[in-house]
């Protein structure tokens, strides 16, 4: 490496940004996470850990306490409305594809005190809360980041490479003046969170349940403590409508018939639904992950997992070239993970809800769907794909 700075600066503490900071710190990077809250945090956000994602968290050490701290999903059912189970397909396909053929239901700001802690294992490796990032510039060899500490101070980091994993409303990126226009998409999601145990309230339910039904539609996914049913609700249709308490109440004896006197409501939330895809995942010699550079529809659990494949991808390229490998590494590791968004992510994504509010539509994806679940070797491509197995950072080889 040409002299210079040789540290890489981490904007964002979450999942992403800790991942990628991790990945450094193993490989002998010096690396500085900054974050401008004054800690971890704690919101309930993506809960789904897919199989190529535990594989990725092994090799750092923390996938046998995040999978204890979670639900293991060995199944993907679908039922129709009157909670009949119309298909199944079970991770067993991917034994010996994955040291993890299953996925994990598990908050992420689980994850990410894991990570903390295996951090504080590197003495080259530092996480400094309550710590915004106000400018950052080039400057020689690398990057020049300005940043204020707790006490109001400001002051400048001199670092080798950035990455950006400060999520949707990205600093980083405001900074740098790149396009985050998103492209919504017509509905929006309703969530609405039960303690309520609902595979004793429905006989032989997975933790991960797709209702397909002309009727209605929605998924249910099983975490330790409790269960989210998420909705598709059309996008004219007033959010504070929908999350009312009577709203909640109808909607869920219409979807859960014979079964929604016995379900405990402690939440009903509304998220936006939108996608959008930076032009380029490297500017110069600040990197983009995660929300920060993609950000799509949450259908299948695939846009926090990609942007864990990021941070590892990053974290690798970066490390490589720290010792010594070719830049290029760093624009090929960029177009590889655009690439995976663009051509497995999003559509992957898109397809989980495919005809949902469209009878005829719908017929026919369940109809593939049946066609999958019968025919093993579509089944294991059915779970390599929607496991993101196939699209998973490479390890860098240097020439």
């Amino acid at each position: 490496m040409s002299a210079g700075p040789v540290r890489t600066v981490v904007v964002g503490a979450g999942p992403v940004g800790l991942t990628a900071a991790l990945v450094l710190a193993r490989a002998g990077v010096p690396v500085t996470v900054l974050e401008a809250a004054d800690g971890l945090s704690t919101a309930s956000r993506a809960s789904t850990f897919h199989p190529s994602t535990l594989d990725l968290l092994a090799e750092l050490g923390v996938a046998d306490a995040l999978c204890a701290a979670g639900r293991t999903v060995r199944e993907i059912q679908w039922r129709d409305l009157a909670q009949r189970v119309v298909h199944r397909i079970g991770y067993e396909a991917l034994d010996g594809r994955t040291d993890h053929p299953y996925r994990v239901h598990v908050e992420q700001a689980r994850l990410t005190p894991l990570l903390l802690d295996a951090l504080a294992a590197h003495p080259h490796a530092e996480v400094r809360f309550s710590s915004e990032v106000f400018d950052l510039r080039p400057a020689g060899d690398g990057v020049r980041v300005w940043c204020g500490g707790p006490d109001g101070s400001r002051f400048p980091l001199d670092a080798r490479h950035v990455i950006a994993a400060d999520g949707s409303r990205s600093t980083v990126r405001d900074l740098l003046r790149l396009p985050s226009t998103a492209r919504p998409y017509d509905t929006y999601a309703l969530r609405v969170v039960t303690p309520t145990p609902l595979d004793e309230v429905l006989p032989d339910l997975s933790a991960l349940s797709y209702v397909r039904d002309a009727r209605g539609s929605f998924s249910m996914l099983g975490l330790p403590d409790h269960w989210r049913l998420i909705f598709r609700i059309p996008g004219a249709v007033p959010r504070e409508e929908v999350t009312a308490r009577p709203a909640v109440r109808d909607l869920l004896a219409r979807s859960l018939p014979g079964a929604a006197a016995d379900i405990r409501v402690t939440g009903a939330h509304t998220y936006r639904l939108a996608a959008y895809v930076l032009p380029d995942f490297r500017v110069g010699n600040v990197l983009f992950a995660g929300d920060a550079a993609h950000l799509t529809s949450t259908a299948g659990g695939m846009n926090m997992n990609c942007g864990l494949h990021d941070a590892v991808a990053w974290g690798r390229a970066v490390a490589a070239v720290h010792h010594g490998a070719d830049d290029r590494t760093l624009t090929r590791v960029a177009a590889e993970r655009r690439g995976a968004v663009l051509d497995a992510v999003i559509p992957r994504s898109e397809a989980r809800t495919a005809g949902i509010g469209d009878p005829g539509a719908l017929a026919r994806a369940l109809d593939d769907i049946a066609a999958v679940a019968a025919d093993p070797d579509r089944r294991t491509d059915y779970l390599v794909k929607a496991s993101l197995l196939d699209c998973a950072p490479r390890p860098v080889v240097r020439a």
